[in-house]
C-alpha cells in the first residue's frame, strides 16, 4: 500500500458518524459534570443548547469529530478496539473546544459554528472561564484511563498542551512582528494545530497498548496532518465562504494576522507582494475594498499556491510517518481518506 496515493474524490466526513455516536455520550457526560455556568456555555459552544439552556431539538453540522475519530482509528491501527481509545477521543476534543473558546476571545470573532461566538453571548469572563473548565475535564478524561497507560497518556497530553501554548503564543507575537519566515510560520503551526493532532493519534495508540515506534509513527502522522490542515485551514480564511465554514471569512486580513499564504506572499520580490507590504504594514483599519486588494495581491505574489503546495507536502510527510506505525489495512485506508479530505475540504 502507497502512503501517497490520493484516493479517489468522495465525500469522507459524513463516515465519521460511527466515532461521534461512540465518542459524544462520553462527552456530554464530560461536559455535564463541569460547574453549572460552565457546562451550559460549553454546551452552547458545541451547538447542544440555547443561550438559556434550553436544548437543541436537532444537533447537525456542529463539527466533524475529526481528533476524536483521529484517536479511535489509531487505536484501531494498532490492532486495539476503539472503545479503548475512548477516554483520550474525549480528551482531545475537550482541549479542541477548550482552544475554540480561547481563540475567540483572543481574536474577536464574533461568529462560530453558524452562530454567535460564546464570548459574544455570556461575555468573555464566562468564555474563559468555560475554556479553563474544559481543561481540567480533558485532564480528568485522561486521568481515569487504565492504570498501566494512565501515566503515560496523561504526560502526552500535558506536552502537547505546553506546545499548543507556545504556538498560539507565537501566532499572536505574529501580529507585531514586521516579518515572518515560512519557517517560523510552520514552526508555529506545528505547536498550534499538529500538537493536539499528533497528540490524538498518539492518545489512540497509547491506549491500545502499542510500543513506543507504533506510538512515534502515529504521533508524527497527526502532527504533519496538522500542519497542513492548519495551511488548509488559512487558505479558507481568506477565499472559503462564511456560508460553508461557519466563521467569519477575511477576519484574519483585516487583523493583518501573518496566515501562511500572507507570509509567502509577503517574501515576494514582484510589484504585488511590494504593494502588499505597503498595504499590510499599515496601521489604519483596512476597509472593504481594501481587504479586496490584499486578497488579490496575496494570490498574484503566489502567497495562494504556496499555502497549496506546503499543505500537500505536509500531507505527505504525514502518510509516511503513517506507514511506519504499521497500520491495520482498514484502519489505514480511513486514516489515509479523511487526511486528503482535510485538506481539500471547502469549509
Amino acid at each position: 500500500m502507497s502512503p501517497i496515493t490520493e484516493p479517489s474524490p468522495t465525500p469522507v466526513f459524513p463516515r465519521l458518524s460511527w466515532a461521534e455516536d461512540m465518542f459524544v455520550p462520553a462527552l456530554r457526560e464530560a461536559v455535564a459534570g463541569l460547574p453549572e455556568s460552565e457546562s451550559r456555555v460549553a454546551g452552547y459552544h458545541r451547538g447542544w443548547c440555547e443561550a438559556d439552556g434550553t436544548p437543541v431539538a436537532r444537533v447537525s453540522g456542529r463539527g466533524k469529530a475529526v481528533r476524536p475519530a483521529l484517536a479511535l482509528l489509531s487505536a484501531q491501527a494498532v490492532g486495539g478496539s476503539a472503545r479503548s481509545a475512548l477516554p483520550g477521543a474525549v480528551a482531545v476534543e475537550l482541549v479542541h473546544d477548550f482552544t475554540l473558546l480561547h481563540d475567540d476571545v483572543i481574536d474577536g470573532d464574533a461568529l462560530r459554528r453558524h452562530r454567535p461566538a460564546a464570548w459574544s453571548v455570556f461575555g468573555t469572563p464566562a468564555a474563559v472561564l468555560a475554556g479553563d473548565a474544559l481543561l481540567v475535564a480533558a485532564l480528568r478524561a485522561v486521568c481515569d484511563t487504565p492504570r498501566e497507560h494512565a501515566a503515560a497518556a496523561v504526560k502526552e497530553l500535558v506536552t502537547a498542551l505546553l506546545e499548543l501554548v507556545e504556538g498560539q503564543s507565537r501566532d499572536v507575537a505574529f501580529e507585531d512582528t514586521a516579518q515572518v519566515s515560512v519557517g517560523e510560520y510552520l514552526a508555529m503551526a506545528e505547536g498550534k494545530t499538529g500538537s493536539l493532532m499528533g497528540c490524538a493519534c498518539a492518545l489512540g495508540g497509547l491506549l491500545a497498548g502499542a510500543d513506543g515506534e507504533r506510538v512515534d509513527g502515529l504521533r508524527e502522522f497527526g502532527r504533519r496532518l496538522g500542519v497542513s490542515f492548519q495551511c488548509a485551514d488559512d487558505l479558507l480564511g481568506i477565499w472559503g465562504r462564511s456560508s460553508r465554514s461557519g466563521k467569519p471569512v477575511g477576519a484574519d486580513l483585516a487583523a493583518r494576522k501573518k496566515s501562511l499564504p500572507v507570509v509567502a506572499a509577503l517574501q515576494g520580490t514582484d510589484s504585488a507582494a511590494e504593494r502588499l507590504r505597503d498595504l499590510y504594514c499599515g496601521e489604519h483599519p483596512l476597509g472593504e475594498g481594501e481587504l479586496e486588494l490584499v486578497r488579490e495581491l496575496v494570490e498574484k505574489a503566489g502567497g495562494r499556491q504556496a499555502a497549496e503546495e506546503e499543505a500537500r507536502r505536509q500531507l505527505q510527510a504525514a502518510l509516511r510517518a503513517l506507514s511506519y506505525a504499521a497500520p491495520t489495512a482498514d484502519a489505514y485506508r480511513q486514516l489515509q481518506e479523511i487526511a486528503w479530505a482535510m485538506v481539500r475540504r471547502d469549509s
